[in-house]
């Protein structure tokens, strides 16, 4: 039985996502300030985080930075921020969703069930002896470590540009659209979310190309979407 965490401040909100996930087999615990749901994360081994960004005592990005530090764990924020700003910082800190108030029950559900999929599927992967390096002109990428190097200097990533990196190089010089990527690597429908590639990708030119507006490893496909070249 998967088990998860529910940060949330909101008592009724809090217990409606935690009815739900129980309905359909989850163990469910629930915290309702940041300090005591961080506490929680770190020293439990949860399946999934659920993480409210409006936090008492410490704010939910805090939380998600601080969890995504120390573990590779989904972490799926349910907010009532709407704005893209929001959504994009959530996603640099290594969010994998972002779901906004109000919001459908069966939806996060579903959307948590494909993460947990995602990520057994990528934990199987590394079991079953799929290679575990990547050398590309001066890229090299661990992926038993989770760790990046550009001639030599480890670069920092987050875990979702590493998921990106890592699936566009595996497919070197093959074309993929935003709208693909985004459900290969989020796993979800990519109606309304769909710049999040696109950041994903422009902070990972700025980290692993000595000149952005001209890359070499992630190039523009203009109309298409992207591709790795070698």
């Amino acid at each position: 039985m998967a088990r998860i965490l529910i940060i949330e401040d909101e008592t009724t909100i809090a217990q409606l996502e935690r009815d739900y996930f129980e309905l359909n087999g989850f163990d469910v615990d629930l915290c309702h300030d940041g300090e005591e749901g961080l506490h929680k994360a770190l020293g439990t081994d949860y399946h999934l985080v659920i993480v409210d960004l409006m936090l008492p005592r410490l704010n939910g990005y805090e939380v998600c930075r601080r969890i995504r530090e120390a573990k590779e764990v989904p972490i799926l924020v349910v907010s009532a921020k709407t704005e893209e700003i929001d959504k994009i910082r959530s996603f640099n800190l290594g969010v994998d969703d972002y779901i906004t108030k109000p919001f459908s029950p069966s939806e996060l559900v579903a959307r948590a069930k494909a993460h947990l999929t995602r990520y057994e599927r990528l934990l199987s992967k590394n079991k079953l002896g799929d290679p575990e390096e990547i050398d590309i002109r001066g890229l090299h990428i661990d992926k038993a470590s989770r760790r990046v190097y550009i001639r030599g200097v480890e670069v920092a990533i987050t875990t979702k540009e590493f998921d990106l990196l890592v699936f566009l190089a595996s497919h070197p010089n093959r074309v993929f659209g935003k709208t693909e990527l985004f459900e290969r690597i989020w796993g979800m429908d990519a109606s309304g979310d769909i710049a999040t590639v696109t950041v994903h990708i422009r902070k990972l030119r700025g980290k692993l190309e000595a000149d952005p507006s001209n890359p070499q490893y992630i190039e523009t496909v203009w109309g298409a979407g992207y591709r790795f070249t070698v």
